[in-house]
């Protein structure tokens, strides 16, 4: 991760595809994310006005209900909704509009907008973020599951492979 000047007044707001992080973790690492960790690097000394973070629950996965009070725990506040199954069994959870969606609305206060996915359908985002409203964009990721375009098309890419104590191996 490269040093960027930071000020402690920057306003940021975080915006984590949980779905993301989760399957790039346990497929990478065989591991989990530590959210505690991951937001304290994240934020960098500067002002947190929001952690937001996208989840989609089943009504059969175990240990679910207690996965979200972590992300609690660690300062975020859960935007949720169903999976969706449908008939040929396939599931989706998909928040990627909504995730968009707050993020621009936040953005009018915020100075810099963090997102926290690998996922490249975010690359309009961030130009829209950078161009259109004038925001510094940071995206986390782990590199090695990151689209190559929305790690350049960020001002900042920090792996999260890099961050101490980010990764809880099983």
């Amino acid at each position: 991760m490269k040093n960027l000047v930071t000020y402690p007044d920057q306003r940021v707001g975080i915006f984590i595809d949980v779905q993301n992080l989760y399957h790039s973790a346990k497929n990478l690492y065989r591991g989990r994310v530590n959210y505690r960790e991951l937001i304290k690097t994240l934020v960098r000394g500067r002002r947190l006005i929001r952690g937001m973070a996208y989840v989609a629950k089943s009504e059969t996965a175990a240990g679910e209900a207690s996965f979200f009070e972590a992300l609690e725990k660690a300062g975020l506040e859960l935007r949720m909704k169903d999976l969706q199954v449908y008939a040929d069994g396939t599931k989706k959870g998909d928040w990627d509009v909504g995730m968009a969606v707050d993020a621009i609305r936040m953005s009018s206060f915020l100075d810099v907008v963090i997102l926290v996915t690998g996922d490249g359908d975010f690359l309009p985002l961030v130009d829209y973020l950078k161009w259109g409203v004038g925001r510094f964009v940071e995206v986390a990721a782990f590199r090695r599951s990151a689209s190559a375009k929305l790690q350049e098309a960020a001002e900042l890419f920090i792996d999260i492979e890099e961050i101490p104590k980010a990764i809880i191996r099983k």
